[in-house]
């Protein structure tokens, strides 16, 4: 009996990037009918396949309603087509985050769909707009669309004096916590801490299993946590640049919980951009408990169209046909 009867006989591709892992489904005129009760039998850890998610790989011309999207940018071929775990369409921004279109990416060059030689570049769809993807050796950076400060309601400090706007009360760390609130393509708050060793009592603290992290003045959109022990900067030996460094901890939005996010280590960059001020290097180097993320920060990383471009490794670990 098969776990998923819409997909049987289908091959799926594993991935992951940023310690996220993904599902691809290769199917480049949407001949399949994928339906949420599919998607979430083949995400299940327990009794499926396991992933956070699935990503269909299939042409923009195929897909109903891409029509307006064809028009605007016809270059963009491919398209990403990205469920939830629980099986459902993701919509507007969160559609496009920068792991899957990283591991697209890597699926379209591996499948012989459009290879792609170091240097070259790929535009795709997302429902959160066009995503440019480039193959750096045997990385891949993604665009991933403006940063900007996020609307708080009576916010506990000025953003542009103070560089916070929101208290944070982490479970693991005594008192409150200033954080700054950015919007990529979605909502994060981003926490500098003093030392490694609070970050490790972050590790150690079953956040999901008692206190919630709580946040004054409360949002109306629950964030992304990210917390950030900066540790200086480096000299890049190939291009002499300097690059900050830092480790990162993100805690997925409404549960406290570690949560590897390329888009999270994106909000981090930006927001250690801004603290530092004049004179901030423009490429960090962050590290996560899965690996290492390189990010690239515009010059004015708060200004609308600013670039904010991610940079970190892909891996293709397998395939499987469905019974």
């Amino acid at each position: 009996m098969t776990i998923a009867p819409g997909l049987s006989g289908r091959a799926l591709i594993k991935g992951y990037a940023t310690g996220n892992d993904l599902l691809l489904l290769v199917d480049p005129e949407c001949e399949v009918a994928v339906s949420a009760p599919d998607v979430a039998a083949v995400c299940d850890r327990h009794t499926g396949l396991g992933a956070d998610g699935l990503v269909r790989v299939v042409r923009t011309a195929a897909l109903p309603g891409t029509e307006a999207f064809r028009a605007a940018v016809p270059e963009a071929e491919w398209f990403l087509d990205y469920y939830s775990a629980a099986g459902t369409p993701a919509a507007g921004t969160a559609a496009a985050y920068g792991d899957a279109c990283r591991l697209l990416a890597a699926v379209l060059d591996a499948e012989g769909l459009m290879p792609l030689a170091d240097g070259d570049s790929v535009t795709v769809g997302t429902r959160g707009g066009a995503r440019t993807i480039t193959r750096l050796g045997p990385l891949w950076a993604v665009d991933t669309g403006p940063a900007r400060l996020a609307a708080v309601n009576d916010p506990a400090a000025d953003p542009a004096a103070e560089g916070w706007d929101t208290a944070v009360r982490i479970p693991g760390l005594e008192g409150e916590r200033a954080a700054l609130s950015l919007d990529l393509s979605g909502r994060h708050a981003v926490v500098a801490l003093s030392e490694e060793a609070e970050l490790d009592a972050v590790d150690q603290c079953a956040v999901d299993a008692g206190e919630a992290v709580a946040y004054t003045p409360a949002p109306n959109v629950v964030p992304t946590l990210e917390l950030v022990v900066p540790l200086g900067e480096d000299v890049d030996p190939d291009t002499g640049r300097r690059v900050g460094l830092a480790r990162v901890r993100v805690l997925a939005a409404g549960t406290g919980t570690p949560h590897n996010s390329a888009e999270g280590c994106g909000a981090a960059a930006v927001a250690l951009r801004e603290w530092t001020g004049d004179g901030a290097p423009a490429d960090y180097l962050l590290t996560l408990t899965t690996g290492q993320v390189g990010v690239h920060v515009g010059a004015e990383p708060l200004v609308e169209e600013t670039a904010l471009v991610l940079t970190g490794p892909v891996e293709l670990v397998g395939r499987t046909t469905l019974a």
